[in-house]
């Protein structure tokens, strides 16, 4: 739709009163549109107009054959090779080759149909409005020839010279929130356009069309909808914003009462006045909900008519449409407009049809979301809260989910202390991402813990645990990377079934990989027994072990990929863990695009002589124990003052006192300190099981923000004292971990 249409849907809905330009402006894209079709026996043609920053196009009309026309692309990105972005950007005539490959031609991946594409720019002395575009079908051959090329291109033109004068007038030439949609058949009649009481040429079908284009969208946006969010995002840009609406409000019911589980453009008053409001209060929301009937309100004085003390929300129209799912009635959408906006037969039958998309969709998310949560709950349980240590050695884990709709995986970390000044350490990954994934997982932690804690070497641990796997009741194979370093000389023996080998950084800066026999995944039955590495770690070596979603989006080169980040890191900045773990997951594609979890293990090989400035010390505190925050500063100022560094201690008990109470408090767990002395620095580490990371709180704040940052407001404290500060998620819990120069 042109900026006209869009500007006159925002200031007066889907209808209102068309200016004598907006026919001209619209009427000249729908007759270059019939024109090419046509003339060029195409099955659809589409005027793309340059949006408001310049860099993307998006649909003003669609004319063709149903139902091709319902699977254009709205939105031309920069990102991706389209030929109408071509040919806007060249001032030229693009082809695209005929193809039904999505990985050849992006629009593979939404036209159902073998297709070839040409498009000519709309392009006239210092005008670049956008893009004529023809879609071929296979039944008529697909290249154009020189003559037809050529006669796009002075369609296109006649265009542009057609938009240039109402341009210049200060009509924005832009595409609006919907486009136009109407019927073009090749080699059809050619009706003259005229004016309509929508304000758009009275093509015969158009209005429906348009309406049926949203509904057809929304379905397939709400098919691929996975969570709350995806619903609530698809009915924004397929109900709110076409509509010309303002706000929208996704309410369901439950207990007797009805909860706000997404909105857009509603004021806080009116989200907080619905969240938690009585399903029987004699609201629009409920009684629309309780009748089971959709409610619509053309202006303030129809809501006040029927609803006295309804509060002014800011918004003159409403409507109120329930949501239905599987026979039952669970919800209410509402949706508001800024203006008087007059409900016709046709709108109010094209937004229920919507209403009822929406409730089966919003049940499906909310059920996934729960799955969901319960295998990431299972998930984070079968992960250790805290990492076995000895003295020489420092670790630090990271656990980074897959996005959530890739679900959860079966990635996995520990770190096991043996007899003998031993400790074992491991990283595996069991395939998939489900419920069974974890369940798999957890089982293999355990039989492993078993295996190593009996005393066998790495190599038969793998051997029993795959052993283990392959009689369980599962197709899954896993991955598993087992080390065992002996602490006091330094000799490491390494086992690996199918998983990426451990990389170790040595004093001086040079990485490389402890490559032993690869083995098998576990579960896989083989004759070939697997078979131990064995080397030794000078004192100050790196350890890495890892999950392959560190290559991100590099997974056929994990190796190399985690090598060249180890390499590329400062030695020095190695010695902190916790900041050098971030460095190496600040590289991992973001939450949303990422495929695979990520798990890293990151040890420091200290050496068996910890010496004068080596020294460690330990507490714990028990879950909910708040006599623990006086222990816990007892704990510092007598580890500091055997150490000589009295100096320390009133800075370092109030901030261990804020830490400590945060942990307790908001983590609900156990708490781990440890006090760690450095040549010039102490550090302390507060390790809980809250994934949570706490963010420092400023004195002064709005009363939203209040209740979810009252517990950040002592990390002010530990931000003001502590040279460095930060918070380390683990996949289980978190560490809090500041440092004071000595």
């Amino acid at each position: 739709m042109s900026g006209v249409a869009g500007r006159k849907a925002q200031d007066d809905g889907l209808r209102g009163t068309a200016t004598a330009e907006e026919p001209g402006l619209e009427t000249s894209m729908i007759a270059a549109v019939r024109e090419a079709v046509e003339e060029l026996d195409a099955v659809t043609g589409i005027v793309y107009l340059v949006e408001d920053d310049g860099k993307a196009l998006s649909a003003a009309v669609i004319g063709g054959s149903p139902p091709s026309i319902f699977t254009m692309p709205e939105r031309l990105t920069p990102d991706v090779p389209y030929a109408s972005l071509a040919a806007w950007r060249t001032g030229t005539v693009v082809v695209g080759e005929p193809t039904v490959r999505p990985e050849d031609e992006p629009l593979a991946g939404l036209v159902p149909f073998p297709f070839s594409v040409a498009s000519a720019p709309v392009v006239t002395g210092g005008h670049r409005f956008g893009a004529l575009t023809l879609i071929r079908s296979p039944s008529v051959e697909f290249a154009l020839d020189e003559d037809q090329l050529e006669r796009l291109r002075e369609i296109g033109t006649r265009l542009a010279l057609g938009l240039a004068p109402l341009a210049e007038r200060g009509i924005p030439i832009a595409p609006g929130p919907k486009p136009l949609l109407f019927p073009v058949f090749a080699g059809g009649p050619r009706p003259p356009p005229r004016s309509s009481a929508w304000g758009w040429p009275d093509v015969p079908g158009s209005a429906g069309l348009t309406f049926m284009y949203q509904v057809h969208k929304l379905t397939a946006a709400l098919n691929e909808a996975m969570d709350t969010d995806d619903v609530v995002m698809a009915a924004q840009s397929r109900i709110m914003i076409p509509f010309g609406a303002e706000a929208l409000v996704l309410n369901t019911v439950n207990d007797g009462r009805l909860w706000v589980v997404g909105h857009s453009g509603a004021f806080p008053e009116t989200v907080r006045r619905l969240h938690g409001s009585s399903a029987e209060s004699g609201t629009p929301a409920a009684d629309a909900l309780y009748g089971h009937d959709p409610m619509f309100f053309r202006n303030r004085a129809d809501m006040l008519a029927a609803y006295p003390d309804a509060p002014d929300d800011g918004r003159q129209a409403w409507a109120f449409l329930p949501l239905r799912a599987g026979g039952r009635w669970l919800g209410v959408c509402c949706v508001g407009f800024a203006e008087a906006h007059t409900f016709d037969a046709q709108e109010q039958a094209v937004m229920m049809m919507m209403a009822n998309l929406l409730g089966p969709a919003l049940e499906r998310a909310r059920l996934s979301e729960s799955e969901h949560k319960l295998a990431e709950s299972l998930q984070k349980r079968l992960l250790p809260s805290m990492l076995s240590e000895l003295p020489g050695l420092v670790t630090t884990a990271r656990y980074l989910p897959a996005r959530a709709k890739a679900g959860v995986g079966g990635d996995w970390y520990d770190t096991i202390a043996l007899p003998g000044g031993r400790i074992g350490l491991v990283v595996g990954d069991v395939e998939g991402h489900s419920i069974e994934s974890s369940i798999i997982m957890g089982q293999l932690r355990s039989a492993l813990i078993a295996y190593a804690a009996e005393g066998h070497d790495p190599a038969a641990v793998l051997t029993q645990t795959g052993e283990l796997l392959a009689k369980l009741d599962t197709e899954l194979l896993a991955t598993c990377c087992f080390v065992r370093l002996d602490v006091t000389d330094g000799v490491a023996e390494v086992a690996l079934a199918g998983h990426p080998a451990p990389l170790v950084r040595r004093p001086g800066g040079h990485v490389d990989a402890l490559e032993g026999a690869p083995g098998v995944p576990l579960g896989v039955h083989t004759a070939e027994p697997y078979r131990a590495f064995e080397t030794t770690l000078p004192p100050g070596s790196l350890l890495l072990l890892y999950t392959d979603g560190l290559a991100g989006s590099r997974p056929h080169d994990t190796a190399a990929s985690a090598q060249a980040l180890l390499a590329s890191d400062d030695e020095d900045a190695g010695h902190n863990l916790e900041a050098l773990a971030d460095r190496l997951l600040a590289t991992v594609s973001a939450p949303s695009d990422r495929r695979d979890d990520v798990v890293l293990l990151l040890v420091r090989y200290e050496g068996a002589r910890l010496g004068p400035h080596r020294r460690i010390n330990r507490m714990e505190i028990q879950r909910h124990d708040m006599q623990g925050v006086k222990t816990a500063r007892r704990f510092i100022r007598n580890s500091l003052r055997s150490w000589g560094l009295d100096a320390l201690a009133d800075d370092l008990e109030l901030i261990a006192s804020e830490v400590v109470t945060n942990a307790l408090i908001h983590a609900g767990s156990e708490v781990d300190l440890r006090l760690r002395e450095y040549p010039d620095h102490i550090r302390l580490e507060v390790r809980d099981s809250d994934t949570t990371p706490p963010v420092p709180s400023s004195i002064s704040m709005s009363e939203e923000e209040r209740p979810q940052a009252e517990h950040g407001r002592g990390l002010v404290i530990v931000e003001g004292l502590a040279s460095v500060w930060g918070s380390s998620p683990s996949g289980r819990g978190k560490t809090v971990w500041l440092e004071l120069p000595t």
